[in-house]
């Protein structure tokens, strides 16, 4: 215990000595000499560009908001539009059937019989079984069937293509073997 004291009080007394020299004088001296020494540089800021007004040439067209330009632009698209809309119109104005419900790849050809004269496609779709025959419609495209084959259901469809119009394009349906 006596040595744990001793201990201490040779801390405190080196810790007092520390602190006790001060050399205020020579910090001082030192932070003015560093003052004096550093000069902050300032670049000028350059002069404003002069204000140069332009006259307003196109004051004799048709201002670009008005309601002629408005106008010309709705007549513009609505006949480019009206020989899209003649495509799909019909398409449009008949009742769906069944199978437009599902898209083609849902679907599955599983077979083909002649009946009546007439080709017909066997479609089976969440385990249901269909009978498809030419002008029926198929997939969610607007898919109608033009031709049965044994192997094949040829069909067009009504698609958009990137600009946003209307187009028909030819689609098949194939027999699918059956996976053992």
């Amino acid at each position: 215990m006596m040595w744990q004291r001793y201990l201490l009080i040779s801390l405190i007394t080196t810790g007092l000595w520390g602190c006790g020299i001060s050399t205020e004088d020579e910090l001082r001296q030192w932070m003015t000499d560093q003052r004096n020494q550093t000069r902050p540089r300032v670049v000028p800021i350059p002069e404003p560009k002069q204000f140069k007004p332009e006259s307003y040439a196109q004051a004799a067209l048709v201002e670009p908001f008005s309601k002629e330009k408005l106008t010309q632009a709705l007549k513009r698209d609505s006949t480019q539009t009206s020989s899209n809309v003649a495509l799909i119109a019909p398409e449009l104005a008949r009742r769906k059937e069944a199978l437009e419900g599902f898209p083609l790849d849902a679907m599955t050809m599983v077979g083909s019989l002649t009946k009546e004269g007439q080709p017909v496609a066997l479609i089976k779709v969440d385990n249901l079984l269909y009978q498809v025959r030419p002008g029926n419609y198929l997939g969610q495209n607007y898919g109608r069937v033009m031709k049965i084959s044994e192997v094949e259901i040829t069909m067009r469809e009504i698609v958009q293509d990137a600009v946003g119009e209307w187009v028909e394009r030819p689609s098949s349906l194939q027999l699918q073997e059956r996976s053992k």
